[in-house]
């Protein structure tokens, strides 16, 4: 790589981003210096086009193939994520690999089996106001000889919030757009993770705003499992319920994508090569462009002569725009989203097979002799490719976590020492349940959990016009730790006493 001084307004974001700081700024201009592993990361975060793509053939240089980037790294030195070096000209890792045994003193502590089952639950128990009043049930019973104690309330949560995964690809709306419950901003759109939009619903600042009403009655339904209708601003009307598929502008979403099209492009390979001469996998995210992709090259097809629109990421990966056409992204036509055709690459009667992560729709085309591409039907090897990533996809559905921080006043009804049972809980001597199921308590401090709400039995949570919601919380732990940390011992009622309601879960 190197850089046209003339063309160089030395802003500094190449030198900033280098991975392997070879890159430095000198009278207001960039200069790589030895040591170059052709990463591109200088030529794609240029603002100005100042780089010129040349690469230099260094003596010695391996080329590593351990993801999409390609280093070429020179004798003695690491590639961009620092993972691999060139030792002897051999590529190897940079650090040991380490047992479990090796890790194990920095893992966070699990509690021993003896209290991970509470006795009770607190769905039903009902709560208690002002919060030092002992909590409604605080029961014992030996477990393996040992007295085990389990401390419930039903706690009204102002920091309590859920997170709504909906699985697919369509758009549903910008990143930070406000989402709407009859009107009302009740959350807002999140980044996306796997396959999957994010939408946050409720949390503090939400519960205790103009809107806080209708966010603290959008967290309980969801997390009970209930149908609402969301409105994204600038983007789509969505029906959810947790458990079922969405449904998106009217549209019911069948399948979760298998992986972005670069994924695609490595865990369908063999048939990507039976089906056609080229393969583009359509995606919002990462779009493939076969040949020219790892999985490709790897299989010893030559690159063809397409280029996309999109912006490429690494050789045959392209970063997708994201719309309401195939495979989330703008493109309403797909073989739109080719840019160009060298035919001294590409000959004519070569194919194109164009596909979404999902397989719910594809196109194949065959190139004419005037270089444009023609329709025609799918073949059998192209037909079958687009088969097995159907088959290969999930099916599509929503699903919470609810998220309740429990680290402020609702500790006094466990104990008179509010900061040991936070100790506690992380130090898993006290184990954190909601409704009997198990929780995720994030690091740090205070005591703030996720629990899918789907391990919660129907109607668990509720919400109060302070605005708040409501959630079984329970903590079990060993009676002579409940005594060490100052807990309502005197409260302690004998587990048998309790006369079981029956009960059958919903099946709603």
């Amino acid at each position: 790589m190197k850089i046209d001084p003339e063309v160089c307004n030395g802003c500094g974001l190449c030198a900033k981003d280098c991975p392997v700081s070879v890159v430095t700024m000198a009278d207001k201009k960039a200069h790589i210096a030895d040591g170059c592993v052709e990463c591109r990361t200088c030529l794609r975060v240029c603002p100005v086009g100042a780089v010129i793509d040349e690469v230099v053939e260094v003596p010695g240089a391996l080329v590593c193939d351990r993801c999409p980037v390609g280093c070429a790294i020179g004798p003695e030195r690491t590639g961009a994520c620092g993972r691999f070096v060139n030792a002897g000209g051999e590529l190897k890792r940079t650090r040991p690999l380490l047992t479990y045994d090796q890790v194990a003193g920095g893992l966070q502590p699990e509690p021993e089996e003896l209290i991970r089952r509470p006795w009770i639950t607190a769905i039903g128990a009902g709560g208690t106001y002002p919060d030092y009043i002992p909590a409604p049930y605080i029961v014992a019973d030996k477990r393996d000889g040992v007295d085990v104690v389990t401390v419930v309330t039903e706690a009204p949560l102002s920091y309590s919030g859920l997170k709504l995964k909906i699985d697919t690809d369509l758009e549903v709306g910008p990143e930070g757009a406000p989402v709407r419950l009859e009107g009302r901003v009740v959350g807002m759109v999140e980044t996306e993770e796997y396959g999957s939009k994010i939408l946050a619903i409720g949390g503090v600042n939400r519960l205790t705003g103009k809107s806080g009403f209708a966010a603290a009655r959008a967290v309980a339904a969801l997390a009970n499992r209930e149908a609402l209708t969301l409105k994204v601003r600038g983007g789509a009307r969505l029906e959810v319920a947790v458990g079922r598929p969405p449904v998106i502008n009217g549209q019911t979403v069948e399948r979760m994508r298998v992986g972005c099209g670069s994924a695609s492009a490595g865990l369908f390979a063999p048939f990507f090569a039976r089906a056609a001469d080229e393969v583009i996998v359509l995606d919002h995210h990462i779009t493939s462009l076969f040949t020219h992709h790892a999985a490709g090259r790897h299989l010893g097809l030559k690159p063809s002569g397409l280029e996309l629109t999109f912006q490429r990421s690494t050789p045959g990966r392209y970063f997708g725009t994201t719309g309401h056409g195939w495979g989330g992204t703008d493109v309403e036509d797909p073989l739109a989203v080719v840019a160009a055709v060298d035919t001294s690459l590409t000959r004519p009667g070569s194919t194109l097979l164009i596909t979404e992560t999902t397989g719910v729709q594809a196109a194949m085309y065959r190139l004419d002799q005037r270089g444009v591409f023609q329709p025609m039907e799918l073949t059998p090897a192209a037909a079958q490719a687009v088969a097995a990533i159907a088959e290969s996809c999930q099916e599509s559905r929503v699903s919470a976590v609810y998220v309740g921080g429990v680290g402020g006043s609702a500790r006094a009804g466990v104990t008179r020492y509010p900061l040991r049972l936070t100790r506690a809980v992380h130090a898993a001597t006290a184990h954190l349940t909601c409704g009997g199921a198990p929780v995720f308590v994030l690091p740090g401090g205070g005591i703030t959990f996720y629990v899918d709400v789907e391990q919660v039995a129907h109607g668990a949570f509720t919400w109060v016009p302070t605005p708040a919601t409501v959630a079984p919380i329970e903590y079990t732990m060993r009676l002579d730790d409940y005594r060490a940390m100052g807990g309502h011992v005197e409260a302690v009622k004998p587990f048998k006493t309790l006369e079981p309601v029956p009960w059958s879960p919903s099946k709603s």
